[in-house]
């Protein structure tokens, strides 16, 4: 059974940068809609950044032009770069993705954005 772990999460100031790393017990390469989404207190967990099929990807509009994601197929392992972060940006971060049509989460890694 795949599982998915998050890391890279923390306190950054507006306008800082973290990088998530989430890292996979098996093999990402047929995994399908991997992804970064997140979770704000009192909100439901929304899309962030996805690979989509034939390698595109897929970002929320309030994410374009400061996060980016990739993926490293040979170390099982998917990154989220976020730069120019904002107070909103602040939420509990899952990796998730399926296979076979059975969704995979991760535990979670906060990120809080805050002077």
């Amino acid at each position: 059974q795949m599982q998915l772990v998050e890391s890279g999460g923390g306190l950054v100031q507006p306008g800082g940068s973290l990088r998530l790393t989430c890292t996979a017990s098996g093999s990402i390469f047929s995994m399908n809609a991997m992804g970064w989404y997140r979770q704000a207190p009192g909100k439901e967990r929304e899309l962030v950044a996805a690979f989509i099929e034939s390698g595109n990807t897929n970002y929320a509009n309030s994410v374009k032009g400061r996060f980016t994601i990739s993926r490293d197929n040979t170390k099982n392992t998917m990154y989220l770069q976020m730069n120019n972060l904002k107070p909103e940006d602040t939420a509990v971060y899952y990796c998730g993705g399926y296979i076979l049509g059975t969704a995979y989460w991760g535990q979670g890694t906060q990120v809080t954005v805050s002077s």
